[in-house]
């Protein structure tokens, strides 16, 4: 018969019970973590910004809305075309109108552009 003696730990029947040491992660484990824990988050940003676009684009167009199209000439501008759409507007609120509707960038466009306009109210 042998007999197996340990100071300062014990044996179970699941195995080694002795001092417990704590959980460290390496730099490369925090980063998995924090990405997998952030993952959730960041799909849910990405669907809001995106659903946020047909939302406003719902807003802009409305129900039953009628649209006429032009294409912009040389030397046309965001004010020239608004003020010809609705002269009784006032052509910032159209012009304003006219970029969400088309969903431009800026109130820059270009010879050739076609654009949707808001049917005068």
């Amino acid at each position: 018969m042998s007999a197996v003696i340990a100071s300062g730990a014990e044996f179970t029947a699941n195995g080694f019970a002795g001092a417990r040491t704590r959980l460290r992660l390496t730099r490369r484990g925090r980063v998995v973590f924090t990405s997998l824990g952030a993952l959730p988050l960041v799909i849910w940003a990405a669907l809001s910004v995106l659903g946020a676009g047909v939302a406003a684009a719902d807003d802009a167009v409305g129900p039953g809305a009628s649209f006429e199209y032009v294409t912009v000439g040389a030397g046309d501008t965001l004010w020239e075309i608004a003020e010809a759409t609705d002269p009784g507007a006032d052509p910032r609120v159209v012009i304003d109108d006219i970029i969400r509707l088309n969903g431009l960038d800026s109130s820059v466009v270009e010879p050739g552009q076609r654009l949707a306009l808001p049917a005068a109210n």
